[in-house]
């Protein structure tokens, strides 16, 4: 059953009530904060789906419980430099609609002000804006909301993603440092030179 737009609009944005312009950035999204531990929300998320991000085994991420403002959602958070401490908020609105969107995007430019970047396509079967912030430690925080009603690669609906950027990066660093690339032996003989000009057919056509 659909919930009312005008009913439910004062509890999507559930980023701390105190934000304004100028201000702190966002760190609370849809009950979430970023940079408390995992561990506090067991009743909130899906235990069972925790799975490494490819190529970024320094993250993890897990999905929501779905609830009657969010559909569903992804909560990604480190292993490495500050293992359990949430990463990324994202969540997918139980609203999929174009309506929807707009008033949000009207309220996150009344708290935000005007986005700084647009994510969206020339098309705009995708709309997606960004803001960019930095919080009391000094650390980057982004903030995309996005629409989607064509792109199928994509999750179709309405979507918000809170970052901490900076925090991506220590983990990042952090893993690197453990586990550290071993050298690329050195080929002891020496392969017949490629003509510049030759085509491997092979590979070009499927057979």
């Amino acid at each position: 059953m659909k919930i009312k737009t005008f009913a439910v609009l004062p509890f999507l944005i559930l980023i701390s009530a105190g934000m304004s312009r100028g201000q702190d950035s966002p760190s609370r999204l849809g009950g979430f904060i970023l940079g408390t531990d995992i561990s506090q929300y067991q009743n909130r998320i899906q235990a069972t789906t925790v799975l490494p991000i490819r190529h970024q085994e320094y993250l993890q991420e897990v999905e929501i419980k779905p609830d009657r403002y969010f559909k569903s959602g992804l909560i990604t958070y480190g292993n490495c430099d500050k293992p359990g401490k949430i990463i990324r908020i994202r969540l997918k609105y139980e609203d999929s609609g174009r309506e929807m969107y707009e008033q949000l995007l009207s309220r996150f430019k009344t708290r935000f002000g005007e986005p700084v970047e647009w994510r969206g396509d020339p098309f705009q079967a995708v709309l997606a804006w960004k803001w960019s912030f930095k919080d009391k430690e000094s650390n980057n925080v982004t903030l995309i909301l996005q629409h989607n009603s064509k792109d199928r690669e994509q999750k179709l609906g309405n979507s918000v993603k809170l970052t901490l950027n900076s925090q991506i990066e220590k983990e990042r660093a952090c893993y690197e440092s453990r586990h550290p690339q071993p050298p690329v032996p050195k080929n002891e003989k020496k392969e017949a030179p490629v003509r510049p000009d030759a085509v491997d057919w092979q590979t070009l056509v499927p057979y």
